[in-house]
C-alpha cells in the first residue's frame, strides 16, 4: 500500500496570516486587471455552485470559485474525498452562453436556455457544459469569465510578468511571513524553470539581504525582482542608442529604427511609438524613452518578429479562386484518429476560427431520414448533418470574411440528399451560391472578393455549368461515378461500387467546384471545364509534384486542386504540404485536429493576409507562359537570392515540459527553412543547462535562400535530452517573406498552436541580398 505523505495543518497563526496574505494577493491582482469594483469579478472570486452535465444520467453539482491570483478556477464535488481540480484561465479559448454544444443541446432542456453556458477550451481539452441556478448567475459568471479572459489577454508583457513571478513567491512563502528565506528562494527559481548552484543561490540570497536578516523582505524582494527580470541584452542595445542623459530622445529612437530596424520612418513616427509606449509619463513629456519603455515597444507588434502590416488583408483579392492557396481541412468532422474518434461540431468551429476556408463532411444516410457526417465503416462517432450546417454557418465568418467551400463527400441516397440539399438552402440562406454570379455564363472562377460571406459546394453534377444558362432540363436523379468514396486504398475502391445515385436537388447547388476524375494533363487541358476540379490522394499528387511538376504547375494554374492524406493515416497524422504548395495546388487538405509540423507549417503560411485563409500565390504559379520548376530551378523571375541572417540572442519565460518541480529544461532552438528543396534546411544552437527562465545563447546563422516567395521560416525549441529525443517546448512559423529586420521578439506557440503565455525568443534578423 503507497504511504500518502500529508502536508502538515497549519497553526491558528499561520492560518492567519495566510488568509491576509490571500487578501492582499487577490486586491493586488484585481488592481492588475483594472477590475477594482467589479461586480461579477466579486462573485466568481467567492464561487458558486453549478451543475455540470456529461450526459443524460450524469449531472453533477460542483463547486466552483476564481482563486486569488484571478487566472486560476479551482473546483470540487460536494463529496470530501472528492479531489481538487484547477484550470488556468489561460487555457480557455471560449465562453460559449446559452445550450450551444451538442452535449448541452442533446441532454438538458430548452427551457434552461438561460441558466446554460459552456467553457471550450484549447487543444483537446474536453469543454464543460454547465448550469447556473438562475438566468441572472449564469450572466455574472459569463461576464466575469468573460472580462478576466479579456483582460488577462490585453496584459502587457512586463505585467504578465510580474504577475507570474508574485504568484511563484507566494507560493514559495510557505510560512505566509510575507519573507522568503534561502530555501524558500531555491524552491521559487526551481518553479520558474532555474537551476543554481548552492553557491550562486548564496551569492544572489546575500546581495539581496541587505538588512542580514537571513530573509529577504519588502524591498529586498522587490530587489531580487530587478535582479531576476533584467535582461543584460536590452541594457547593452539601449545604452549604445540612449545618447541623451541617459535616456533615448525621438533623434536617439529613430536612429534605432533606422539603423537597426531597417524602417521606413520618420521622427514623426518615433514620436508616436514614445507616446504609445513609455510609462514614465516625466519622460513622455520630455519626449524620451526610459529602458522600460523600449522594452515595452520590442514587445509589441511594431517589435515583433512578424511584419504588422500583414496582420491585414494586403494582397489583391479580386483575382480568381484558383490563383489562391486556400486553408484546407481533411475529414474535418473528427477531433482525433480516423478509426474510432469523436466526430463533432465542434472540430468544424475549431477549424474554422482557426481561418480554415474549406472544410469537409463526409455524410451518410442517418435515422428519421435525417443524414449523418461520420467517417464511414469505422467506429468514429456520428453527427447530424444540420448541426453540423448550423455550426458553419455560424462561425465561418468570425475568423476570416471569405468564401468557405463545402467539400461533400457524398455517400447518401437520393431521398436523404434531397434532406442534405434542404438543409444548406434553408439553414445557409442567402449566404449559399446556387447559380453563377452574373447574368452570362462566365469564363472564370470568381474571386474571393466577389464570393465574400458566401459559400460554396464542393461535389457532383448531374449536367453542365453551361446547362443552367440554357433551356435543356436535367433529369431529376442519375447515376455520376464517385471516385473519392471515402478515401479507402484502390484496391478497395475497386470492389464498390464506382456510381453513385445523384439528386437533382443538391447536384444542382454545386456550381463553381464540380468534383471530376483526374484523368491525366492533356484531358484536363482539353476537357476539363475551369469550374471542374479534381482531388488527389497525397502518394498521387507528391509523385505528380516530384515527376511532373511542371505540367502540375500548369494544370493548378487554370483548375483547382484538391489533395487529401492517405487512407493509411488513421492515426490522424499529416504529409508535407511544402512540395504541394510548391506545385501550385491550392486546397491541400490537412488533418486540424492533429498537433504537429506541418499543421505549424499550415498555420505558418496562413499567418498573413489578414489570417483570411487566402494567400495569393506568386505570379510564377499564376502565369500560363511559366517554367517555373521548384527542383531544378532554371532562371526565372522566382531567383530573388536572399542571404538571411539570423542571431538567436535569447529566451523568456519557458515552460517546463515535465511536471516534476525539480524538472528543469535545458532549451536547445532550432531555426528550420522550408521551401523548394534547395532552400530548404535546419541549424541549431547549443543546448544551455538548468535554465528556461532567461537562457542566452549569442549565436548567428547564415541562411542562403533563392526562393523566398515560397520559403517559411520555423523557430523550434525544445528540451535538450542526449539519451533519447528532444521534447518540444515551443514554436513560431511565419512566412520568409513577413520577416522584419533588426532586433525582434518571437512568440512561442504551444503544440496546439495557441499563444504560451509570456514565452518568447529574442532574436536579431537582417535580410540582404545575395551578392
Amino acid at each position: 500500500m503507497q504511504c500518502v505523505r500529508r502536508q502538515p495543518a497549519r497553526t491558528k497563526s499561520q492560518e492567519s496570516l495566510y488568509r491576509a496574505q490571500m487578501k492582499t494577493t487577490a486586491r493586488n491582482n484585481i488592481k492588475r486587471l483594472g477590475l477594482e469594483g467589479d461586480g461579477d469579478l466579486q462573485f466568481l472570486m467567492s464561487g458558486g455552485d453549478l451543475l455540470k452535465v456529461r450526459s443524460g444520467s450524469w449531472k453533477k453539482t460542483r463547486y466552483y470559485k476564481l482563486q486569488e491570483d484571478c487566472k486560476t478556477m479551482w473546483h470540487e464535488s460536494k463529496k470530501a474525498l472528492k479531489s481538487k481540480q484547477t484550470f488556468s484561465v489561460e487555457d480557455i479559448d471560449e465562453v460559449r452562453t446559452g445550450r450551444q454544444t451538442e452535449g448541452l443541446r442533446k441532454y438538458t432542456e430548452e427551457s434552461l436556455e438561460g441558466r446554460a453556458f459552456s467553457i471550450l477550451f484549447k487543444g483537446r481539452q474536453k469543454g464543460l457544459d454547465l448550469i447556473a441556478s438562475s438566468e441572472e448567475e449564469a450572466k455574472k459568471w459569463v461576464g466575469g469569465l468573460e472580462k478576466v479572459i479579456s483582460n488577462t489577454k490585453n496584459l502587457t508583457p512586463q505585467k504578465k510578468t510580474e504577475h507570474w513571478i508574485y504568484s511563484c513567491l507566494r507560493k514559495a512563502d510557505k510560512n505566509f511571513d510575507d519573507k522568503i528565506s534561502q530555501k524558500e528562494m531555491k524552491s521559487f527559481l526551481q518553479d520558474i524553470n532555474i537551476e543554481v548552484s548552492e553557491d550562486y543561490a548564496e551569492m544572489l540570497f546575500q546581495k539581496c539581504d541587505q538588512s542580514k536578516g537571513g530573509f529577504l523582505e519588502g524591498e529586498e524582494i522587490k530587489h531580487f525582482y530587478e535582479i531576476l527580470t533584467q535582461r543584460e541584452e536590452i541594457d547593452v542595445i539601449y545604452a549604445e542608442y540612449a545618447k541623451t542623459d541617459g535616456l533615448m530622445s525621438a533623434a536617439d529612437l529613430l536612429n534605432f529604427l533606422l539603423n537597426e530596424q531597417r524602417e521606413a520612418v520618420s521622427q514623426n513616427d518615433a514620436l508616436q511609438l514614445i507616446d504609445k509606449y513609455e510609462l514614465d509619463e516625466n519622460a513622455k513629456a520630455k519626449q524620451q524613452m526610459t529602458k522600460d519603455g523600449f522594452l515595452m515597444y520590442l514587445h509589441q507588434p511594431e517589435g515583433l518578429i512578424f511584419n504588422p502590416a500583414h496582420k491585414s488583408v494586403y494582397q489583391d483579392m479580386n483575382q480568381p479562386l484558383n490563383h489562391y492557396f486556400i486553408s484546407s481541412s481533411h475529414n474535418t468532422y473528427l477531433l482525433e484518429d480516423q478509426l474510432k474518434g469523436p466526430s463533432s461540431t465542434e472540430a468544424y468551429i475549431k477549424a474554422l476560427l482557426k481561418g480554415c476556408r474549406c472544410v469537409e463532411l463526409d455524410c451518410w444516410d442517418g435515422s428519421d431520414d435525417e443524414p449523418v457526417i461520420y467517417h464511414g465503416y469505422t467506429l468514429t462517432s456520428k453527427v447530424l448533418f444540420k448541426d453540423v450546417i448550423k455550426a458553419i454557418q455560424e462561425y465561418a465568418f468570425k475568423t476570416s470574411k471569405y468564401p468557405v467551400i463545402l467539400s461533400l463527400e457524398n455517400h447518401c441516397s437520393v431521398e436523404q440528399q434531397k434532406v442534405m440539399a434542404q438543409h444548406l438552402i434553408s439553414i445557409l440562406g442567402s449566404a449559399l451560391v446556387t447559380k453563377p454570379l452574373g447574368d452570362q455564363m462566365p469564363t472564370c472562377l470568381p474571386s474571393p472578393e466577389e464570393l465574400k460571406g458566401r459559400f460554396i459546394i464542393k461535389g457532383k453534377r448531374l449536367d453542365k455549368l453551361e446547362d443552367v444558362f440554357s433551356e435543356s432540363k436535367t433529369a431529376d436523379e442519375d447515376s455520376v461515378t464517385e471516385e473519392e468514396d471515402d478515401e479507402k486504398d484502390e484496391e478497395d475502391q475497386e470492389k464498390k461500387s464506382s456510381s453513385l445515385k445523384l439528386a437533382k436537388e443538391l447536384s444542382d447547388i454545386v456550381i463553381y467546384c464540380k468534383s471530376v476524375h483526374f484523368q491525366g494533363f492533356e484531358d484536363s487541358r482539353d476537357k476539363q471545364s475551369f469550374y471542374e476540379m479534381a482531388s488527389f490522394k497525397e502518394g498521387k499528387a507528391v509523385k505528380l509534384a516530384e515527376e511532373s511538376v511542371n505540367d502540375y504547375i500548369h494544370h493548378n494554374i487554370d483548375k483547382l486542386s484538391r489533395i487529401y492524406p492517405s487512407g493509411v493515416r488513421t492515426d490522424s497524422s499529416n504529409y508535407n504540404p511544402v512540395p504541394l504548395w510548391n506545385a501550385g495546388c491550392q486546397i491541400v487538405a490537412l488533418n486540424f485536429q492533429t498537433p504537429c509540423p506541418e499543421m505549424d507549417l499550415n498555420q505558418g503560411l496562413f499567418l498573413q493576409n489578414g489570417q483570411s485563409g487566402y494567400n495569393l500565390k506568386p505570379s510564377y504559379l499564376r502565369d500560363r507562359d511559366t517554367t517555373f520548376d521548384p527542383i531544378v530551378l532554371p532562371e526565372g523571375p522566382w531567383l530573388k537570392n536572399k542571404t538571411l541572417h539570423v542571431m538567436v540572442i535569447s529566451a523568456q519565460q519557458l515552460p517546463k515540459v515535465s511536471e516534476r518541480k525539480s524538472s528543469i529544461v535545458d532549451p536547445i532552438v532550432k531555426v528550420q527553412i522550408y521551401g523548394v528543396p534547395a532552400d530548404t534546411t535546419v541549424v541549431e544552437t547549443q543546448y544551455i543547462e538548468n535554465n528556461g527562465f532567461n537562457p542566452m545563447w549569442n549565436e548567428n546563422f547564415q541562411f542562403d535562400v533563392r526562393v523566398p516567395d515560397l520559403a517559411l521560416v520555423r523557430f523550434l525549441v525544445e528540451d535538450y535530452d542526449f539519451s533519447s529525443s528532444n521534447e518540444f517546448i515551443g514554436q513560431y512559423t511565419l512566412p520568409f517573406n513577413s520577416l522584419k529586420n533588426g532586433y525582434r521578439h518571437v512568440p512561442l506557440l504551444t503544440v496546439n498552436g495557441d499563444d504560451l503565455s509570456s514565452a518568447g525568443l529574442f532574436v536579431h534578423i537582417m535580410v540582404v541580398d545575395a551578392e
